[in-house]
């Protein structure tokens, strides 16, 4: 069979550096328990403030990924 069969899961990511690491971490530590994922869309993306500087972000992630036979 050709045709592929996808699922969605969201997670979020989190780092005090940037939105890229944000990314990065969350796809990782899904990694860890999510085999074939295939993409991924940013769905949402937070911060914190202290005294008028961006101290923390939080990205919100849509992964698919192929659902095995």
């Amino acid at each position: 069979m050709t045709d592929k069969v996808y699922k969605l899961i969201e997670v979020v990511g989190s780092s005090t550096a940037n939105i890229e690491d944000a990314i990065q971490s969350a796809i990782a530590r899904a990694s860890k328990s999510v085999r074939q994922m295939r993409w991924f869309e940013v769905v949402e993306t937070r911060g914190s403030i202290e005294n008028t500087r961006v101290t923390h972000w939080q990205v919100t992630l849509k992964i698919g990924f192929t659902l095995e036979d």
